[in-house]
């Protein structure tokens, strides 16, 4: 494994950490650095912005109350906040096509940064201090030219319908949903270093957050201070890799929600990613079937300079969780499609060896 993080470093990461579970064992390594300025190096430990690994938290915290009977999977959304999605697409979109983004309600990020349109980092600096509301995130999801009709599929990724779960979660619970998720997801699986940020910076050990944004930010610029409410319940918690791993664990061992739940999770629709490939999604589960190696389960997360990715083996024996603390760094060619950087191939490489071994991993090299 120290081979292969090395490797992501070598390839032009600045900083990788990862936590690998097997049967029992665990492995925690790092490699490279969380500030380019000073050399201080990455340690397994940090805390990271995990990005759409949220989802999962989310999307548990929604089942909690779909158990409870305060939420029914294929009840409209209209019926629950009538106010944020109006008159025929609240009376078609359920809780589910929210849960598992075929709602067709489209992402409202290109427009809340409106320069990255314009390929320009301009509006991430702007609004690194700003403080979003819900509704008029959602607000701009709703009213944007729609990705696609209710229920259809495949699905199309979208922030918007996160959001709108988080403000489910509020009316139903009466509380804020991060303070439903903190108490009832994060503090029932035991996660000690899980947090929705209440500012701008990162409490305990982290690394800067380095953003390329495709080349326009040359040399990659540091988003590690930065006001999460742009994504809030679809994107904003802070972990580590080995309470992400706890955490998948807990969830499918049937932990956090029941087995009638977590069944309901797993059932997969073909959804367009935020970077166009086709994902089996479930209902804010991620599934990645690996030949040769298994059925794997989890969500993977970028914010601005920040990736993470977390899958569990669908028996629970192995788990992976890796962060990197740069983003975007494919630059486009001349008809504007990003290019294969050396980073995609030792990422891939890492992955692999992380979910199916060290000694399957180098039989694959080695052919």
């Amino acid at each position: 494994m120290k081979s292969a993080t090395d490797g992501v470093h070598r390839a032009g990461v600045p900083g990788v950490y990862a936590e690998v579970r097997d049967a029992g064992r665990t492995w925690r390594g790092a490699s490279g650095v969380a500030d380019v300025t000073t050399g201080r190096p990455v340690t397994p430990d940090m805390r990271q912005r995990v990005g759409s690994v949220t989802k999962t938290f989310t999307a548990a915290a929604v089942m909690q109350q779909v158990e409870q009977g305060r939420i029914q999977l294929d009840a409209p959304i209209g019926g629950y906040l009538p106010q944020l999605v109006p008159g025929e697409r609240g009376r078609k979109i359920t809780v589910r096509m929210l849960l598992n983004n075929t709602s067709g309600l489209p992402d409202y990020i290109r427009y809340a940064f409106p320069s990255l349109q314009n390929m320009s980092p301009k509006s991430l600096d702007d609004n690194r201090f700003r403080q979003f509301r819900p509704a008029e995130l959602i607000e701009i999801g709703v009213n944007a030219p729609p990705a696609g009709e209710p229920g259809a599929t495949p699905g199309v990724y979208s922030n918007t319908n996160y959001l709108l779960l988080g403000q489910l979660l509020e009316q139903v619970t009466g509380t804020t949903a991060e303070e439903y998720i903190t108490r009832n997801v994060i503090e029932r699986a035991g996660l000690r270093h899980t947090e929705f940020p209440a500012g701008p910076g990162i409490k305990g050990p982290h690394s800067r957050m380095y953003e390329a944004l495709w080349g326009l930010n040359d040399p990659p610029r540091d988003y590690s201070v930065y006001n999460m409410s742009w994504t809030g319940t679809g994107a904003a918690l802070v972990s580590t890799m080995e309470d992400l791993n706890r955490f998948y664990g807990k969830l499918l061992d049937g932990k956090i929600v029941n087995q009638a739940s977590l069944a309901q999770m797993q059932r997969t629709v073909p959804v367009v990613a935020l970077d166009g490939t086709m994902i089996e999604y479930g209902l804010g589960l991620h599934k990645v079937d690996i030949q040769g190696c298994g059925t794997f389960w989890g969500h993977d997360g970028t914010v601005w300079g920040a990736g993470t990715i977390s899958l569990t083996r669908a028996d629970g024996k192995r788990q992976m969780s890796v962060a990197v603390n740069l983003q975007r760094w494919n630059k486009p060619d001349s008809s504007g499609k990003p290019q294969h950087h050396p980073i995609d191939d030792a990422l891939k490489t890492l992955y692999r060896q992380a979910m199916c071994g060290d000694a399957h991993a180098q039989a694959k090299n080695a052919s």
